[in-house]
């Protein structure tokens, strides 16, 4: 195992023991949650937008899950603030585990991508583009 690897193993294991952003919002301006079937994960996000209603203020998740689907929830949530809902749609599988910075097997990345699907169905819920009542990873390839 490379240096560089176990670093960031080891930045995984952080942010599952001790996340970023963990908790509950009081006033979001939208709340969307998700699941993936084939590991267990379960994670909700809030999300706060700026007065301009397109840009994220604030962000908080929480959520009980693999130390992989836990972790990205945690990277990601730090990366949102700032962001335009259009940024955010932009995200792809390539960005979340970027952000892992580690390899992941195939059977992990519904996992990976889990936080990424919520909030981006969460701002399509949002902006009346989708209706759905929770996010699943059962239809990712």
């Amino acid at each position: 195992m490379s240096m560089g690897s176990d670093m960031y193993r080891q930045q995984i294991l952080d942010h599952y023991r001790n996340p970023r952003n963990h908790g509950e919002l009081d006033d979001p301006t939208f709340s969307h949650e998700g699941f993936n079937p084939s590991c267990g994960d379960e994670l909700e996000f809030d999300v706060e937008l700026a007065d301009d209603g397109e840009t994220v203020e604030n962000v908080a998740f929480h959520g009980d899950g693999c130390a992989i689907s836990q972790a990205s929830a945690s990277l990601l949530s730090q990366e949102l603030p700032g962001m335009t809902l259009d940024e955010i749609d932009d995200l792809d599988r390539d960005d979340v585990l970027d952000l892992l910075g580690v390899e992941v097997t195939p059977m992990r990345i519904k996992c990976a991508v889990l936080a990424e699907k919520v909030v981006q169905d969460g701002a399509d819920i949002y902006r009346g583009e989708k209706e759905l009542e929770a996010t699943s990873t059962e239809d990712d390839e």
